[in-house]
């Protein structure tokens, strides 16, 4: 029996607005069933350079959008820091539909599955064809090894140039939510740093 996958609800015309569309009924695996709904992408078409992470998050699931809870603030604040305007990125997640466990009231993060990011690979692809950025960032590993393979370590190559035809310059780095973890905030001043230097380099691609 073939694995379902999300290609069979792609549209004939690509464009942000139609893959958009097409997305927010997909059915290609079985994690529709208990979010609230589609989390594509947010960007324009051109935008220079693609963030990816790995699934939305609760405030994702919930306002429709990706990168607006408190890994988001991150991403904006690291992204200032580093010279890059946010409207010269599209962010997007490897997974569409947040996957999480029910605990009392609230609904803890769980990590998509091999299966589960194969499912939803058609859309990051068509994402990646539509915007063509020169740039292309995968945050933590679950995005990186989509993107470039389970032979990317983001422990050992963050911030360092991945050879990839998805973009000119491809590098991976840590999710921001990583930083959220720090023990302390001695810890978390040293992890900011380290993340906004690895988007530096990327601002130094985009020139």
């Amino acid at each position: 029996m073939a694995e379902e996958t999300a290609a069979a609800y792609l549209p004939d015309r690509l464009s942000l607005a139609s893959l958009r569309s097409a997305a927010s009924v997909c059915r290609g695996c079985h994690l529709y069933r208990d979010a609230t709904q589609t989390v594509f992408g947010d960007g324009k078409r051109g935008a220079r350079l693609i963030l990816v992470g790995e699934q939305p998050g609760d405030k994702e699931d919930l306002a429709g959008e990706p990168f607006v809870g408190p890994a988001g603030r991150i991403l904006d604040e690291a992204l200032t820091a580093a010279g890059i305007e946010r409207d010269e990125a599209y962010v997007t997640n490897v997974v569409k539909h947040f996957k999480f466990e029910q605990r009392g009231k609230r609904r803890i993060h769980k990590k998509p599955n091999a299966a589960e990011v194969r499912a939803c690979r058609p859309w990051l692809e068509a994402e990646i064809e539509v915007v063509r950025p020169e740039a292309l960032v995968a945050l933590g590993a679950t995005a990186a090894g989509a993107l470039f393979g389970a032979s990317v370590k983001v422990s050992q190559q963050r911030g360092q140039p991945i050879e990839s035809a998805l973009a000119p310059f491809a590098t991976a780095t840590v999710h921001p939510s990583s930083i959220l973890r720090s023990r302390d905030r001695a810890s978390r001043e040293a992890a900011m740093q380290a993340f906004t230097d690895d988007l530096r380099s990327v601002a130094r691609h985009l020139g």
